[in-house]
């Protein structure tokens, strides 16, 4: 697949409220490998730089202060702060067989802001490298969460089956959540950390389908375990094995719909109805317009979220600093 391949006029469903073309090119967060499919070998550069099965032996000697009550049905968010938001925004690459990725920029400038709107920290990395990318994330790790409500982190790059990349290499994403679990990190233990990837899993194309109009048990305790995986959440901007598209002027179909929805309901409903949202906005306001290349014409595209949150999560107002 060359670049040439995706040269387009944008989107077919790329308007705006008025109406207006928005001009721009629809391409791939993904390193083109010849293989596309449109049915629904990985490269071993770099793994885990930590091996999560073994980190669990021994748990029992760890602890962590309760930042809600055990069967509370929401997440403590009543912090003095909202927490850190990391994100790594990644649009030239070291290695050869990778593209710059135009329209990231206009994805991580759109994210910082409707996360500062939701109160968070909001600290931006370009371009690093992976051993960048772990200093800043051990970093975020190691620092007292105690008052904070939850942590985001946002990778925007290329990738494919698994994997991320960063400026010079591949990485899987556990590479950098396992920082951040409950016993690498105990002062966010019981707190939300939320992982928002935009990246490619795959090789495969979605055309779309065309949708035609028809008439335990109660025991009590103070304290308690939990699983030091629990209260993670990761919304990938497909699901494995499939592509992710991007436009080079409006950013990525995900981002920009994560934005419209963070922007418009961030603080009115909790994360899982706000990232549903995010799926039907991607889901049925995109569609590639790639004439010249039928393979990647009219294609489709679905987020996929994977969770192991324990309580719903609402972003709830904070006091503005001067009370």
């Amino acid at each position: 697949m060359t670049d040439e391949c995706i040269s387009i006029k944008y989107d077919i469903c790329g308007k705006d409220k008025t109406g207006i073309l928005m001009m721009g090119r629809d391409k791939l967060d993904a390193q083109p490998t010849g293989r596309e499919k449109c049915a629904g070998g990985e490269n071993n550069l770099i793994g885990s730089n930590g091996n999560i099965d073994d980190a669990s032996a021994g748990l029992n000697k760890y602890t962590a202060y309760m930042p809600t009550e055990r069967h509370a049905s929401e997440y403590n968010m009543n912090h003095k702060n909202r927490g850190l938001a990391l994100i790594f925004n990644h649009e030239y690459f070291d290695i050869p067989s990778l593209k710059s990725r135009q329209g990231t920029n206009v994805d991580c400038e759109k994210l910082g802001a409707a996360l500062k709107k939701l109160d968070f920290q909001v600290d931006i990395y370009k371009d690093c490298k992976l051993r960048e990318i772990l200093k800043y994330v051990d970093k975020a790790a190691s620092q007292d969460h105690t008052d904070n409500d939850c942590i985001a982190v946002a990778i925007l790059s290329h990738g494919e089956h698994g994997y991320l990349y960063a400026k010079d290499v591949q990485y899987k994403l556990d590479t950098i959540w396992h920082y951040f679990s409950a016993h690498t990190c105990p002062t966010l233990a019981g707190k939300p950390k939320l992982f928002f990837i935009q990246a490619c899993q795959g090789d495969h194309f979605d055309p779309g389908v065309l949708m035609r109009k028809t008439e335990t048990d109660g025991e009590t305790s103070m304290s308690y375990k939990i699983p030091v995986h629990a209260d993670f959440l990761i919304a990938y901007s497909t699901i494995p094995g499939f592509y992710s598209w991007r436009n080079t002027t409006n950013g990525s179909w995900f981002m920009q719909s994560l934005v419209d929805e963070l922007n418009a309901n961030g603080k009115k409903h909790d994360i899982l109805t706000l990232l549903t949202f995010v799926n039907q906005r991607v889901a049925v306001d995109f569609e590639s317009c790639v004439p010249d290349c039928p393979i990647m014409h009219q294609q489709k595209q679905i987020p996929c979220i994977t969770t192991m949150l324990t309580r719903i999560l609402r972003f709830t107002d904070k006091p503005s600093k001067g009370a």
